[in-house]
């Protein structure tokens, strides 16, 4: 019974949470135009928290997901505005992205720096970049409606944001469980030197998973933007607290101590539930953080006691 409380512990308190907000304000919260309401507010942070579960796979942390989530939305409308066709935009933004990724996660496995300083020293590049990109100016027009179609509307009833989450989800799910480079991922994570001994390629797929992660982030930049019709060059800046709050949370259920995608979809949910539920309830701002602080706290301290009570 401990065990089964130990694996699937968040995954319950997240249907006792649901069931809560539910009872408090079931004319609001407990409706289905809510639950979509929620799945939308959860997609993007899910999505990025998804790039930080990959680089979490490997014992690393990418502090530069916030810029470059800015960055993302930042360059596809500056490209825009150069006339530049939504397909290429879309790959010229991946591509660059993936290059910022790219560079943080070769300094980090070759040179065996902390992935804390690499990834702010990257973050802060990115986010200069940003801002000259936009002269420190939110900016918008010249957007396509194609663009803009990727991030509204609905497909059978469902937000097409929702379709997003799944194929990343899915295709995060595959890479890390069910093909050899998720093993070798988290090899490298579990003991870099046993893996290394093993013949795992630290650089290469270190790098890989950094990569993975700021194409995330650039992929939700642009998708916020074309949601909202407009791109900040500070919109990414609640993302990065918050990805990893579901990341952490996640690592408590389903596997303990190891970052997994569906238990960071669970910390994510866990999240949008908590702040959608204390929004209709009419608690502030500040309240919401400090009481989803808690229940971060709440679940590492639980899955702590758990390990160190078997």
């Amino acid at each position: 019974m401990t065990s089964f409380v130990r694996r699937y512990g968040t995954l319950m308190a997240l249907v006792a949470i649901i069931a809560a907000f539910s009872i408090a304000s079931p004319q609001a919260f407990g409706t289905a135009s809510n639950l979509i309401n929620i799945t939308q507010q959860m997609t993007l942070l899910a999505i990025v928290a998804i790039g930080a579960t990959i680089v979490m796979a490997v014992g690393e942390f990418d502090l530069s997901t916030a810029s470059v989530v800015s960055f993302g939305g930042i360059f596809s409308v500056f490209l825009f505005k150069l006339g530049i066709p939504a397909p290429l935009v879309c790959l010229a933004v991946l591509v660059a992205a993936g290059a910022f990724g790219a560079v943080s996660g070769f300094i980090v496995a070759r040179f065996e720096v902390l992935s804390f300083i690499t990834t702010l020293a990257i973050g802060t590049i990115v986010g200069g970049v940003t801002f000259w990109l936009s002269n420190g100016a939110t900016l918008f027009g010249d957007i396509p409606t194609g663009f803009r179609d990727l991030a509204r509307g609905k497909s059978f009833g469902i937000p097409i944001l929702t379709f997003w989450l799944l194929g990343v989800s899915i295709l995060a799910w595959i890479l890390l469980d069910k093909i050899e480079i998720g093993r070798r991922l988290y090899a490298i994570g579990g003991n870099r030197e046993a893996a290394r001994l093993a013949g795992v390629r630290i650089v290469s797929n270190t790098t890989f998973a950094f990569v993975c992660s700021a194409i995330l982030a650039a992929l939700v930049g642009m998708l916020l933007t074309g949601r909202i019709g407009s791109a900040s060059p500070t919109g990414g800046g609640g993302f990065l607290l918050s990805a990893y709050a579901a990341v952490f949370l996640g690592m408590t259920a389903f596997r303990e101590g190891e970052a997994n995608v569906p238990g960071t979809l669970v910390g994510a949910a866990i999240i949008a539930v908590v702040g959608n539920g204390l929004t209709i309830l009419g608690v502030s701002t500040f309240m919401q953080d400090i009481i989803t602080g808690l229940i971060i706290l709440a679940a590492v301290l639980v899955r702590r006691t758990g390990v160190h009570g078997r």
